[in-house]
């Protein structure tokens, strides 16, 4: 055996690799939750029919597949609970990414320009909460948030306040723990991409009389779009499926996506239908992924 066959089985495998993940564990579980979504629920086990034996043989087959159809599908165009499920997860999701964005971009902007040797210790605090699970640290914000909670005793101190605020069950407070929880998503990739770019460049406009907010909108925020691009996305796709934090601290009001689900999962027992549920949020949720990936290969092709 030659030493370039020895090299190359490696450089084969590791690049099949993630391939083969992808079947195994996206494919192939797609694959079942699309059965899934396009079966009729039934008082059984498992909750819905029709349900493939292959050792029925092929006729049998056959008639399951002929039992598939896209009711469950129509079922969310039609009504109005899932249509506005999905509305709502999408607008908290964008004005939720905007303010993690306003947010994130100075912090991140302000780590970059730390020195280097306090640059370690500014993304240690970033990454701190991680080390809290991630349900403690939301029911620390239902203490803070309750009418005797931490927020309202310091508002009634500074007198800020006559009375206790209702913070809890609100959208102020839903919006308050998904910023909170979700901000090192934002910073981290902004920080990343911030710390490589060139000072010179930023030099060079500033020795060619553009003013600050000039350089910084002409020069460090174009250059920096890869890492928002990335924050974004990070902060918007999980936040348009989430369930724990609005259920936890948000009304119940009007239900998001995720919450929608869990309910015809757990409490109706309508698998198909949650199923057709979790599949266009799957599509939804590409589409984003998609434009970034277009973006990116636009710009390694002008480079």
């Amino acid at each position: 055996m030659s030493t370039r066959q020895i090299f190359t089985r490696p450089a084969r495998f590791a690049a099949i690799a993630p391939y083969v993940w992808m079947v195994l564990f996206f494919l192939v579980p797609f694959g079942f939750v699309l059965k899934i979504s396009l079966s009729q629920t039934a008082i059984a086990r498992p909750p819905y029919t029709p349900v493939f034996d292959l050792t029925a043989g092929v006729a049998a087959l056959k008639a399951a597949f002929a039992a598939l159809s896209i009711d469950n599908f129509r079922l969310l165009v039609s009504d109005n609970l899932y249509v506005l499920s999905y509305l709502r997860s999408v607008v908290v999701a964008l004005v939720s990414t905007s303010i993690l964005l306003v947010i994130g971009y100075p912090i991140a902007y302000g780590m970059a320009r730390l020195p280097k040797r306090w640059q370690g210790v500014a993304m240690m605090l970033v990454i701190v909460p991680f080390w809290t699970s991630f349900l403690i640290r939301i029911y620390a914000w239902i203490n803070i948030l309750q009418h005797d909670g931490l927020l309202n005793r310091i508002l009634l101190t500074l007198h800020l306040v006559s009375q206790p605020v209702v913070w809890l069950s609100t959208d102020t407070a839903m919006y308050l723990g998904i910023v909170y929880s979700y901000l090192p998503f934002m910073i981290l990739p902004l920080y990343a991409t911030l710390t490589k770019m060139d000072p010179a460049l930023e030099e060079a406009a500033a020795d060619l009389g553009a003013a600050p907010a000039e350089v910084f909108w002409l020069v460090t925020f174009p250059l920096s779009l890869p890492g928002v691009g990335a924050g974004v996305l990070l902060c918007f796709i999980p936040i348009v499926g989430e369930f724990v934090i609005p259920d936890l601290l948000a009304g119940s009001n009007s239900l998001m996506i995720g919450q929608t689900l869990w309910l015809e999962f757990f409490m109706n027992k309508d698998w198909p239908v949650a199923s057709a549920c979790a599949i266009v949020l799957l599509v939804l949720l590409i589409a984003p992924l998609l434009l970034y990936d277009r973006l990116q290969r636009r710009q390694l092709e002008a480079r």
